[in-house]
């Protein structure tokens, strides 16, 4: 199990550039084989851009986490596999033609990939 982050290396992470903090959220979801989503009674929360609905995914908990206020308030983090994503979700998120957005700041910009696409970056990192 991994460790919880220090509020520190919150900050650090917070304060990177787009293109960093999506290469931290990809090698750590792959190095600690876990997707995490917010979810309600409705299932996963969405965010949608101009041109896609898409699934926000973090690299841990307390990202995710940071996410649960306003309307979102509700909310609770839960962890996907690698392996349950892989084998469901992928193909879920595709059937309902949604998008992923890769580890969104708190002004709602992540990289947004469609869900194969996704897939190939976490398994070329090993996960």
């Amino acid at each position: 199990m991994s460790q919880p982050l220090t509020k520190e290396q919150i900050e650090s992470v917070d304060k990177m550039r787009p293109e960093e903090r999506f290469n931290f959220c990809i090698k750590e979801i792959a190095q600690q084989r876990k997707v995490w989503i917010l979810t309600d009674e409705h299932g996963s929360v969405m965010l949608n851009t101009e041109d896609e609905d898409c699934v926000p995914v973090w690299p841990h908990q307390e990202f995710a986490l940071q996410w649960a206020t306003g309307e979102w308030e509700h909310c609770t983090a839960e962890s996907i596999s690698t392996a349950k994503w892989f084998s469901r979700w992928t193909c879920g998120l595709e059937d309902d033609e949604l998008a992923v957005v890769v580890f969104p700041n708190d002004n709602e910009e992540g990289m947004v990939l469609y869900p194969d696409e996704f897939e190939s970056e976490l398994r070329k990192r090993g996960a």
